[in-house]
């Protein structure tokens, strides 16, 4: 069978968790020995992803162009390359593709909070995620908590969603045998509204207000928040105290994650939480908000609290400076696998190719 993949999405540190995902995802694709042939079909900014790629001339960053290819010139490629079955790993499909499709679904964010989007993005989610649901012979959604919202917005057959869970870089398992704790804490997450920036803030100049060497490390994509988290370290005095670095390279991170004393997320809508994961497995402290998926992947390996509400926010960053994190998280990590994601990922297309030839 041949195997094809969507990458027309990706853009190199532009799209946040969903390219670790999808590079994590295509190595182990490749390593699994399944027997069947993948074709990665990539854009000008990405080059490269695997030993079978096909580079199209259309760039990723102007969306609407993107959008046409994908929808218009994609297929076209998918016939002259004999694709038997076509995986989307980035919301959307194309519609008019006449082969059996899989596509992923991270999140409905868009359905449950629109507020966050620009007006004229919101009309491309709609339509696209509506059409490719509906269009795809069968979807992945990261986490219950998506598969939930996959049903409850589009109603689509419940058996038409398999439920594949993210798995963790094996960089991250290694990190405790070499973890040299710093006194610094780490959120890395886009800066993103209701990635909840402004709170995390807030309360971390309360807490440097009682703990005057406190200190916060912030990685993560420029979001459309980027100009008010900068604005905010600038407002509150925080400049020496939280360092905002934006994307990094992946060994830069697992620096990063080897010597924070402890991570922080406080989201307030998330599709699965891959670094909550990722932290767990190398070792550190974790609190995060008390919000599904959170909730079921951390299974009480993590200190949970109210999002929304600034005291509970503080407590959170005194209890990880004070070592009041729960323990655990690493045997918790490990359930989280990319051979295992991957595997499932491959029964999902063959499950897909079977249902279009019925």
């Amino acid at each position: 069978m041949r195997i094809g993949v969507n990458a027309l999405y990706l853009i190199p540190g532009g799209v946040g968790g969903t390219e670790i995902y999808l590079r994590s995802l295509l190595e182990a694709m490749h390593s699994l020995g399944s027997g069947h042939e993948i074709v990665v079909f990539t854009n000008r900014e990405t080059g490269s992803l695997g030993p079978r790629s096909v580079e199209l001339p259309v760039r990723a960053a102007n969306r609407p162009a993107r959008i046409l290819y994908e929808q218009f010139n994609l297929p076209f490629h998918l016939r002259r390359e004999r694709i038997d079955v076509l995986l989307n790993p980035g919301f959307t499909a194309p519609l008019l593709a006449s082969l059996p499709q899989v596509t992923v679904f991270h999140d409905l964010q868009h359905k449950r909070h629109p507020e966050y989007f620009r007006w004229f993005d919101l009309p491309f989610w709609r339509f696209f995620l509506w059409a490719s649901a509906h269009r795809s012979q069968r979807l992945i959604a990261v986490s219950q908590a998506t598969r939930d919202d996959l049903l409850r917005f589009y109603s689509v057959p419940a058996q038409k969603i398999d439920v594949v869970l993210h798995g963790v870089e094996q960089a991250f398992f290694d990190m405790p045998a070499t973890r040299e704790p710093g006194g610094y804490l780490l959120c890395a997450s886009t800066t993103h509204p209701h990635k909840n920036h402004d709170r995390l803030l807030a309360a971390f100049a309360r807490l440097r207000a009682e703990r005057p060497d406190a200190r916060m490390v912030l990685t993560g994509v420029r979001g459309f928040a980027a100009g008010r988290v900068t604005d905010l370290i600038e407002d509150l005095n925080l400049r020496d105290a939280v360092d905002l670095k934006g994307w990094v390279p992946r060994e830069e991170l697992y620096d990063l994650f080897r010597h924070a004393g402890g991570f922080i997320y406080p989201s307030l809508f998330e599709g699965f939480g891959m670094p909550v994961i990722e932290a767990l497995a190398a070792g550190l402290p974790v609190a995060c908000s008390d919000i599904e998926p959170l909730r079921g992947i951390t299974a009480g390996t993590a200190l949970l609290f109210d999002p929304e509400n600034e005291d509970a926010l503080l407590d959170a960053l005194r209890a990880l400076l004070d070592g009041r994190a729960p323990a655990g998280g690493r045997e918790r990590a490990a359930h989280f696998t990319w051979p295992r994601a991957a595997a499932q990922t491959i029964a999902a297309l063959e499950s897909a190719v079977a249902a279009y030839r019925r």
